[in-house]
């Protein structure tokens, strides 16, 4: 990919497209996980490649194409959470929450373990959230991880070891809504 993203620097068409194709699913995942909106990944993965193209004049490979096109990807990220918080959003409808959760569909395989996933991630802090998302589902190494991080390895492991830690723990916790009462207590 590197080598891809040398050769498109130097005006290589077949090269841009390599580029962009073994980059384009490993994007579109990073952020959506960042932006937390599925629907708005197209168009950050758009941006982002857009402002990757535009200075990849500038790209030395000093670290690999992925690490940096992910950093890019992060900054597109930040940028538009900055302009959407700049941004009120108004809503015609009385209960907006509840006409966003009717949306949101419900039946697709996998769709509850995804939220459970969610909201598991968001219970970490957001360093150990970042490494484990980097090395564990997006399958970066660390030492890239550690780049995009900029943070020493080290420090990537033990935040990837600590949110494993945590994780556990909340998946070993019983659920109050789901853990009904005792069978000692009903026969009371």
């Amino acid at each position: 990919m590197t080598a891809w993203a040398l050769a498109a620097r130097g005006g290589d068409p077949d090269a841009v497209e390599r580029f962009v194709r073994a980059l384009h699913r490993d994007v579109v995942r990073y952020v959506a996980y960042l932006s937390a909106d599925p629907q708005a990944a197209d168009d950050l993965a758009q941006d982002t490649f857009l402002r990757a193209l535009g200075s990849l004049h500038r790209f030395e490979g000093r670290c690999s194409a992925r690490t940096w096109l992910l950093a890019i990807a992060r900054r597109a990220v930040v940028d538009s959470l900055r302009y959407a918080a700049a941004r009120p959003r108004l809503s015609d409808v009385p209960d907006w929450r509840l006409a966003v959760e009717r949306a949101q569909p419900r039946d697709l395989p996998g769709f509850d373990d995804g939220v459970v996933l969610l909201d598991l991630l968001a219970a970490l802090p957001d360093e150990r959230r970042e490494a484990f998302v980097l090395t564990q589902l997006m399958g970066l190494p660390y030492a890239e991880a550690a780049v995009l991080s900029d943070c020493p390895v080290g420090t990537v492991r033990s935040r990837v070891a600590r949110a494993r830690a945590t994780l556990m723990e909340l998946l070993t916790e019983p659920d109050p809504l789901t853990t009904g009462p005792t069978p000692a207590a009903l026969a009371a």
